[in-house]
């Protein structure tokens, strides 16, 4: 299947347009498996999403990306070094300064299914707030990030790093402005980003 076949939520996974798109706001959880409900959710918080069997078609993706947005001239912001290298050889500039660039290029923790949104800290973000982040986002995660709910997400963050806890933890959930994420409180102060997830299969 083609890589854009899988923009904005194709892959492998399909899920029916009467199962996500009639699910009202307050009905109870979609009993469904765990990837299917983050791709539900992120697709309707705005998100482009992109799943990948392999680096190589995480490399033509973001390939793409950087066509679509004629991008080849833009270095990206990245605070992630660990992003830098692995991405070394996809003719991409990076720079360590937000306000020279109009994209962030970022890690995450975790990816929240229950909301479709992206759990992040201060080990992608450093002190930076999300209002101060270029307007468009790109995320690269792997399946193996899924969690059902924040809470879940908090806890195994909790286990990994002990008693060193990463500050600025937060969600990008964002990707247009509408009602439904304005009471969320991770998101405060937030403002809407033009995100795209580069999704990696893992498991």
């Amino acid at each position: 299947m083609g890589i854009f076949d899988k923009l904005f939520g194709g892959g492998k996974k399909k899920v029916s347009k009467e199962t996500a798109e009639t699910r009202g706001v307050h009905m109870p959880d979609l009993n469904i498996p765990i990837d299917e409900k983050f791709t539900i959710h992120f697709k309707k918080n705005g998100g482009k999403f992109l799943y990948c069997d392999s680096f190589s078609e995480i490399s033509e993706a973001l390939k793409n990306i950087v066509d679509e947005n004629g991008w080849q001239n833009h270095p990206f912001f990245i605070m992630d070094d660990r992003l830098k290298e692995r991405f070394s050889k996809e003719g991409i500039g990076f720079t360590n300064a937000a306000k020279q660039s109009d994209v962030f290029f970022t890690t995450c923790e975790h990816l929240i299914a229950q909301n479709g949104s992206i759990l992040v800290c201060s080990n992608q973000l450093k002190e930076q707030k999300l209002y101060e982040l270029p307007p468009n986002v790109i995320v690269f995660a792997t399946t193996s990030q899924l969690v059902e709910s924040i809470g879940e997400g908090l806890k195994k963050i909790k286990k990994m790093y002990g008693h060193s806890i990463p500050a600025n933890i937060t969600t990008l959930k964002h990707f247009q402005a509408n009602e439904e994420n304005s009471d969320d409180f991770l998101t405060y102060g937030s403002s809407s980003k033009n995100l795209y997830l580069l999704f990696l299969e893992d498991l």
